[in-house]
């Protein structure tokens, strides 16, 4: 029975994946598949009746190529069988009929192997015909790889080989000019390094790497180094570059065409859905396939050999590292974010949910996730090294706090007399995560500015402020500070700037994007007014930001980095520091009496403002390099805090309020009619919004998501509600406007039920967590019920078991078989799993 019921379910899996297969069960291939390849009988005849028999028994499925031919090995067991357990049987299989590839599965649980190259790696898809045939067109040899010969010029070779007989080259004294107006891209030392470990790990056997690079260290430059290696010796045929943000998109696949478009093409996925298979390189968020579950609906698991996570322990965890762990190969990942960032923090005081100890975990995880559970990397490169070597240069951070947020930051918090809805004072405490979301200081923002101004480093130049990017709470709190100033900026400096000394350089900003490249570009909103005259920097000189900025951004003349406030992921952390540590040199030339006068000052340093004691978060008795004495704010004249107002959200009625009347009418299957046009006219707006369709084909999705709130959701004429069009929809789960966004612009077909968003989700699960086979139907009940039953939560986080006996959801039998796995599961939901989709 079970076995007939694992075939049932290989029989769909394998035709869902497009295979025309011959099984040993009816003896006959699948013809009534529609098929993308000609099979005919002929193909079976010329083979002999019995193509599909081996000496020592037959072959459960044998999948074959486009014209019939054996291209692999299926080997079927039972659900309750391990599918491991048909390895050697499969392998003498394989070679009997001179294949390569073999999948193993139980219907629950499947494996991929490559013969020739490595041990079966688990798969929650089978792979298709096409993806395995481009996997057959090379072997990877593993001998070319680690005698691959990597030097300086490895990269500058496919930019430009025959740069070394240039004469611009062979003369020194040209040589610098030469290599920056071709572009050409040398390897550091350290660079090189890293790719001669890889090489020495991949000789070992190893299959996944990890290089720890401080920011500013050239990660990408390094990647592009790993790419060719793995494609110049045959070990790949194509690559997947994963990214977290847009930013990074783009600049990666800039990076990539410029250095290595010569001999292999780059492109960015969803810029090229239909023709991507023709690149060898593929650039793309990971975002872009975890959303609506397009990695596992648009890809094969050995669509790409090599896959590179960049901020890996960022873009490897939770549902992304279920994309990353979906595709079988070699993976390298890539991370600014040191695995001992918490220095001096005990992080067995921590609590789960702290985010340090969240990021702790992630970080841990991603060690783990690239086989380096010991802790030490492949290659590890860091900020000193940097700083010591003379590629990187050190912040001088600078600890600035006013009486309140002082007090703010203590244990006890800042103590205020509020007048409650009585008419009476009463004392409310607030903490730093209050600032510029419960409580408001203008005055705080005041001395803000005015500290940075007078404090921030000059430009060596010009002697204006120097160019500076400040972290705020929120969008209206950057709205603020950039408007606070610029009203400085115009006392000051009345001449100098119109109301652009600071700009505001977030999401809801349009052109924000191109606004950060100017300002990386010198150009934004024209150049300096400063003397010397001609001078080509920025006359804006501070953009004020709230996420953007953070990773990816290159502004090497950057001279202060200000947090203006509390930032709790380490790695976001490192990531906005890291923005300041690239070496510059600022240069002018100009005329004085006829003459050229050449000036060049290098970046020595830049200052870290740090306004919430971010240091200290990070690591206990932080030694500043300088204290900022500020005013007290309470005695500033006309000083008056001001506290958000109540909201809805935070009241509650308990008056009674009694029936009036009740009226039922029984719907049908098919629902109201009023509400499926409810939909049909909401769905209608949404794609005729010019600036929805703007933002999202941009791939402004925040933006997107933003305006559908601000003019769609419960507007005048209809009040449309989520809740309304989920019961329109009759699903049986919450939906979100990311979803209703897809689904009017034509990227997903319709929603998917809760049962089948469980199934992906447990699914991701096993990809990340690769369980036994024997847990897996147990551990899918107990998944199942944890995320859709808040009582077994709660049962299960308390560790009150005995309420079992009452819950028919799960069994105290059914928990012990678990075994080991028990905790597994509840780690990952917290972190990864959604739970208000499935409530």
């Amino acid at each position: 029975m079970k076995e007939a019921k694992a075939r049932i379910k290989i029989n769909k899996l394998l035709e869902e994946s497009g295979w025309r297969f011959f099984d040993d069960e009816n003896g006959q291939a699948n013809i009534s598949l529609e098929s993308n390849a000609k099979l005919t009988k002929k193909s079976f005849d010329e083979m002999g009746e019995d193509f599909e028999k081996t000496e020592n028994g037959f072959i459960d499925y044998l999948l074959l190529d486009e014209k019939g031919f054996p291209l692999a090995v299926l080997e079927a067991k039972k659900e309750d069988k391990a599918p491991l357990d048909g390895k050697e049987q499969a392998r003498r299989y394989a070679q009997s009929q001179n294949v390569r590839f073999i999948i193993l599965s139980n219907s629950n649980l499947h494996y991929f192997w490559d013969i020739e190259a490595g041990n079966p790696e688990v798969i929650t898809e089978f792979p298709t015909l096409e993806s395995i045939g481009h996997r057959g067109s090379f072997k990877p040899d593993i001998t070319a790889l680690s005698k691959e010969k990597v030097e300086p010029d490895y990269v500058v070779l496919t930019q430009m080989p025959a740069y070394a007989a240039d004469p611009s080259w062979q003369n020194e004294a040209d040589r610098p000019s030469f290599i920056k107006d071709k572009g050409l891209r040398f390897l550091r030392p350290y660079q090189m390094q890293a790719v001669h470990e890889l090489q020495k790990a991949a000789k070992k056997g190893q299959t996944r790497f990890l290089f720890e690079m401080a920011t500013g260290t050239g990660k990408t430059l390094t990647a592009a180094a790993v790419i060719r290696l793995f494609l110049r010796t045959g070990n790949a045929k194509r690559v997947l570059f994963l990214v977290d943000r847009i930013e990074l998109e783009n600049q990666a696949e800039k990076a990539f065409r410029n250095n290595l478009k010569n001999d292999y093409k780059t492109v960015i996925w969803k810029e090229n859905r239909d023709d991507w298979r023709k690149a060898e390189i593929v650039v793309s968020t990971v975002q872009s396939f975890v959303h609506n579950n397009k990695c596992q609906k648009l890809f094969s698991p050995t669509d790409f050999d090599l896959v590179i996570s960049d901020e890996s322990h960022r873009s490897v965890n939770g549902n992304a590292r279920a994309v990353f762990e979906y595709f079988v190969g070699y993976k390298l990942g890539l991370t600014a974010t040191p695995k001992d960032y918490l220095k001096k923090i005990d992080t067995s005081k921590l609590r789960g949910e702290d985010p340090r100890e969240f990021e702790r975990r992630q970080l841990l995880d991603t060690y783990k996730t690239f086989g380096c559970e010991s802790g030490v990397p492949t290659f590890k490169y860091s900020l000193l090294d940097g700083v010591k070597d003379g590629y990187l240069v050190n912040p001088i951070v600078a600890d600035a706090r006013t009486e309140i947020t002082a007090e703010l930051l203590s244990e006890k918090g800042y103590s205020l007399l509020v007048e409650n809805d009585e008419g009476e004072k009463e004392e409310k405490l607030f903490h730093h995560t209050d600032f510029e979301r419960k409580f408001f200081s203008e005055e705080t923002n005041r001395i803000f500015c005015k500290t940075f101004i007078e404090n921030a480093l000059k430009d060596p130049i010009s002697g204006e402020v120097g160019k500076s990017i400040i972290f705020c709470v929120s969008q209206d709190h950057a709205s603020r500070i950039t408007q606070i100033l610029n009203e400085f900026a115009y006392k000051l400096w009345p001449d100098k700037y119109n109301s652009d000394f600071a700009v505001q350089v977030s999401s809801n900003v349009q052109l924000a994007q191109q606004m950060a490249v100017n300002f990386s570009n010198n150009n934004l909103n024209g150049h300096s007014r400063w003397e010397p005259e001609g001078y080509e920097s920025s006359k804006t000189r501070i953009c004020v930001t709230v996420g953007m900025m953070t990773t990816g951004y290159d502004c090497e003349d950057l001279l202060n980095i200000c947090l203006m406030r509390p930032v709790f992921s380490p790695s976001d952390f490192v990531q906005i520091k890291g923005r300041g540590t690239r070496k510059f040199t600022f240069k002018n030339v100009s005329r004085s009496d006829g003459e050229i006068e050449k000036t060049e000052m290098d970046k020595k340093a830049f200052k870290f403002f740090d306004f919430f004691a971010n240091c200290e978060y990070f690591e206990e008795k932080f030694d500043y390099d300088e204290i900022l004495e500020l005013p007290q704010v309470k005695q500033l004249k006309g000083f008056q805090p001001v506290l958000v107002p109540a909201t809805l959200d935070d009241v509650t009625i308990t008056d009674p309020d009694p029936l009036k009347f009740l009226k039922e009418t029984r719907v049908g299957v098919e629902g109201m009619k009023i509400d499926r046009e409810l939909f049909d006219r909401f769905e209608r707006k949404i794609a005729e919004d010019d600036v929805v369709r703007q933002s999202y084909e941009s791939g402004n999705i925040e933006e997107a998501v933003a305006r559908v709130h601000e003019v769609h959701i419960n507007k005048p004429e209809d009040f449309v509600t989520l809740e309304k069009i989920r019961k329109a929809l009759r699903l049986d789960r919450r939906i979100t406007i990311r979803e209703l966004l897809d689904k009017a612009f034509g990227k997903q077909k319709g929603f998917p039920t809760k049962d089948q968003l469980l199934e992906q989700e447990f699914s991701k699960f096993v990809a990340v967590n690769k369980p036994d086979n024997q847990y897996i139907v147990p551990l899918k009940m107990y998944f199942k019920a944890y995320v859709t039953d808040p009582e077994i939560r709660n049962i299960i986080d308390q560790k009150q078991y005995a309420r079992l006996a009452t819950n028919p959801k799960l069994t105290m039998e059914e928990l012990r078989s678990l075994n080991g796995w028990k905790d597994a599961v509840p780690e990952y939901v917290k972190d990864y799993v959604p739970l208000n989709t499935f409530s």
